[in-house]
């Protein structure tokens, strides 16, 4: 599954350095530099994540009801996402484990970047 996602960010530096150390974890590098502020991060897979100053000029602001999923291989993979979100100062918004009926396999773990953005790291084996 390949993925784009663009977040705003009121502390750019920052964001750029929590991003990089995060998205490692997903085999992203920054690919180049956005020319109105941020970067955009992207791997072999054809993922592509934008940290950036918002082109209106106005303020970045986290979306009520807007989530960023990260899909990763295996339930350790979501477990290291989460705990290095944390660790690079994002906070808790749900721990790793199982959403649904375990039958479903849905293991999902829930947090927010320095800007309040929350995205969640996720594996489900569908079918």
């Amino acid at each position: 599954m390949t993925m784009y996602a663009c977040v705003g960010s009121n502390r750019l530096d920052e964001a750029l350095a929590f991003y990089t150390e995060l998205l490692a974890l997903r085999g992203m590098k920054k690919m180049f530099d956005n020319s109105g502020g941020g970067s955009f991060f992207g791997n072999a897979a054809g993922d592509l994540f934008a940290v950036v100053t918002p082109f209106d000029g106005e303020p970045a602001s986290a979306g009520n009801g807007t989530m960023t999923g990260f899909p990763m291989d295996s339930r350790d993979a979501v477990d290291a996402l989460y705990a290095k979100a944390l660790a690079l100062g994002g906070t808790d918004e749900g721990p790793p484990g199982l959403r649904g009926p375990e039958e479903v396999g849905a293991y999902f773990a829930y947090f927010r970047d320095l800007d309040g953005n929350k995205l969640c790291a996720f594996h489900w084996v569908l079918g």
